[in-house]
């Protein structure tokens, strides 16, 4: 298992970038699939960084990554701020946002269409964000 800790400070999310690439390529995943797993995990920590927690760097963000050695990896990112109430996402109207020129509201259509699932949970004074990516090693 693969920990990582920072503080909600958007300046970190370099951080999370390249912890997260350290430990897809001990994995063995291809560079191809790890770059689009990297964005589907800096997308949902620039989220939680930005909205749940305000940018507050005293509030914290854990990144767990756990190789299954089957084919699985999952990613279990923790915070301690404001839930994401995934039963009430809706996807984006695509058409919609090009129309308005809207900027943002994709990242979550993003996420989905990269990993396997993703799932959001509340636990007693935590938010826990799990994604699932299977893969095959190129070991």
């Amino acid at each position: 298992m693969h920990k990582f800790k920072t503080s909600c400070k958007r300046e970190k999310l370099r951080e999370i970038r390249e912890f997260i690439s350290n430990a897809l390529k001990e994995i063995g995943f291809s560079e191809n699939e790890a770059h689009k797993v990297i964005l589907a995990v800096d997308e949902v920590c620039a989220n939680l960084i930005i909205h749940s927690n305000k940018c507050n760097p005293t509030e914290n963000l854990e990144i767990y990554v756990e190789d299954n050695k089957q084919g699985v990896v999952t990613f279990d990112i923790v915070d301690y701020g404001i839930g994401f109430n995934y039963s009430n996402y809706k996807e984006p109207n695509l058409e919609e946002i090009v129309r308005k020129r809207k900027k943002g509201g994709l990242g979550i259509m993003l996420v989905k269409s990269i990993m396997d699932s993703v799932e959001f949970s509340q636990e007693k004074n935590k938010n826990v964000c799990r994604l699932m990516k299977k893969f095959q090693c190129k070991k």
